[in-house]
């Protein structure tokens, strides 16, 4: 049986991952909300259909998928995709493997302290709440029905066109002491969830971060030091004017241990720091 993917969410990450594995002659569809969107990825050659809440997907669109990436976010009432098509999805021969892209925010806040995939979920905010949610529904539909479901816990996602270099000159630099974020480039995503669908271990949890944990501060100065351009001075968190989606972007702060993607995936991160990632990106930029 051929190889065929289907992506609900062709954003960011399942874009990526759809090109890779179309040039390792694999087939791909996937799934997107607005309509321009839509016709951006078509002529990129995805075949894209529209699906949200409002807007059903039909289940016959998913036979003879035998992988299925699922990076739509979940909101108040659940997870679009569980809710509307999980039971058709328990019901698909052939599928080999599921992947739900969640987040690490489903820890909580540890106050800079380290947590690993048997740490106990303890979500700070709302969104990060829905994201636990989703996790047991998709769960769920493993216990219940064996569906090959498999969590990915990512970290801040940066890549080329998004990261902190794309907006240096405009950057500020917070100073909250302690404070620090994981982070994870788009590509050594993909290098995991490569690996995981070459040895599938259904119910199973990774986290999926960088080996360095780092105060945004020192993030912002490094991509202004790149750039040739003056690095911010700090402001005081305290008296930030920041928008309450910022300020809860930083409300959670902790490290993420990563050693089971190396482990049991085999993984080598080809970025294993923001200085690594952020210097492919300026190199390849450079290059183009």
């Amino acid at each position: 049986m051929d190889n065929r993917l289907f992506c609900f969410g062709l954003g960011y990450t399942g874009s990526a991952l759809a090109t890779a594995v179309v040039a390792a002659g694999w087939g791909v569809a996937g799934s997107c909300r607005e309509p321009e969107a839509r016709r951006r990825l078509a002529a990129r050659g995805f075949e894209v259909a529209l699906f949200d809440r409002q807007t059903p997907l039909a289940a016959e669109r998913l036979e003879g998928c035998t992988h299925i990436l699922v990076s739509v976010p979940p909101d108040a009432e659940g997870d679009a995709v569980c809710d509307a098509l999980g039971e058709a999805i328990a019901g698909l021969e052939g599928l080999e493997w599921l992947g739900y892209l969640s987040t690490t925010g489903v820890y909580g806040d540890r106050r800079g302290g380290w947590v690993d995939e048997g740490s106990r979920r303890r979500p700070t905010g709302e969104r990060s709440l829905w994201r636990r949610n989703a996790e047991d529904a998709w769960l769920g539909l493993w216990r219940r029905h064996g569906v090959p479901v498999h969590i990915f816990r990512l970290a801040g996602i940066y890549g080329p066109g998004r990261s902190q270099l794309d907006n240096a000159a405009q950057a500020r630099r917070l100073d909250k002491p302690g404070q620090v974020f994981s982070r994870i480039h788009v590509d050594d995503i993909v290098t995991v969830l490569r690996a995981s669908m070459a040895q599938p271990r259904p119910g199973r949890v990774y986290n999926v971060c960088d080996d360095e944990a780092a105060p945004p501060q020192d993030v912002v100065a490094f991509a202004c030091e790149l750039l040739g351009l003056p690095v911010p001075p700090l402001v005081p968190f305290a008296t930030a004017d920041l928008s309450p989606l910022a300020r809860y972007f930083y409300a959670d702060n902790k490290r993420v241990r990563n050693g089971r993607i190396k482990q049991e995936l085999g993984v080598e991160l080809k970025y294993p720091n923001y200085r690594a990632g952020l210097r492919a990106i300026l190199d390849t930029s450079a290059r183009r």
